[in-house]
């Protein structure tokens, strides 16, 4: 009775082979028969050449034969079968290796056959003597270009940093270290003594007075040489005076000592808005 109540139960086809693929998710056990599969889809590639020379390298480094003493029937057999293989493809691709073809056979007929008494001196030299000049020289070109390959080029090993680079901006001139000073005036000193004389007077010295000299003589001028504001021919005493004077002065931020850059001479010029200030009496 149960039996009966119950719905047939639907059997499915069990194939015994595997699908040959499946489409959105059902398998495939036959080939459709609309479907379309252009001839290129199932070419064999075989290896990748350059020419003529780039294959018969190949063959011989293939076979660990030597350059300078090649067995021509090997090689040229070696050599047509790939040969072969390229025209059942694309003819017009392997017209330069048939080229290479015939001159294969034509050597290999030259070393086989033999040569007439009459030409024997006149063609002593190996038939594969041009074959292997142009392959000695073609390997020496492919090296080449292999290492020149193996340098790091760029977009490929490495790309260019680019650095943003503000052309606007002022340059900065370097700081005067107190260095520097002491070796300007070291050289004054120098100087100094050079037009040192030998009368002793007594002179009352201001440096204050100094100052207002030194302001005067910058009022006007842009960047003044720092030993112009000296006057070694006034002995040593002026000269303190005056350096003490450029101290106090650049303290105080009246005047601006600079130099373009290291060991290079000593600038003075008065500081911005100096010009306006009353000078000291």
């Amino acid at each position: 009775m149960n039996s009966a109540a119950q719905a047939p139960q639907e059997t499915v086809p069990v194939s015994p082979l595997p699908p040959l693929a499946r489409f959105r998710g059902e398998p495939l056990f036959e080939l459709p028969r609309d479907l379309y599969i252009p001839p290129e889809a199932l070419e064999v590639f075989l290896e990748a050449f350059e020419g003529p020379l780039d294959l018969l390298l190949y063959l011989i480094r293939k076979n660990n034969l030597d350059v300078l003493n090649i067995p021509m029937a090997e090689l040229t057999r070696q050599y047509a079968e790939y040969v072969e293989a390229m025209r059942s493809g694309r003819l017009e691709l392997a017209a330069e290796y048939l080229l290479m073809a015939a001159l294969l056979v034509e050597i290999k007929s030259r070393m086989l056959l033999p040569l007439p008494v009459s030409s024997r001196e006149e063609e002593d030299r190996d038939p594969r003597a041009e074959l292997v000049r142009r392959l000695l020289e073609y390997e020496r070109m492919k090296q080449a270009a292999q290492n020149l390959n193996q340098l790091p080029q760029l977009g490929r090993d490495f790309l260019p940093v680019l650095v943003w680079v503000d052309r606007a901006a002022a340059p900065r001139l370097p700081d005067v270290h107190p260095e520097d000073l002491r070796q300007a005036w070291l050289a004054l000193i120098v100087r100094a003594r050079a037009f040192q004389h030998h009368r002793v007077s007594r002179e009352q010295l201001s440096v204050r007075e100094r100052m207002s000299q030194v302001l005067r003589r910058l009022r006007g001028e842009g960047f003044l040489p720092f030993i112009e504001l000296f006057e070694p021919v006034r002995g040593v005493p002026e000269l303190v005076v005056t350096f003490l004077a450029i101290l106090e002065l650049s303290r105080e931020g009246l005047i601006q000592v600079a130099q373009e850059a290291p060991y290079l001479p000593i600038y003075v010029r008065l500081a911005h808005g100096s010009d306006l200030i009353p000078l000291p009496a």
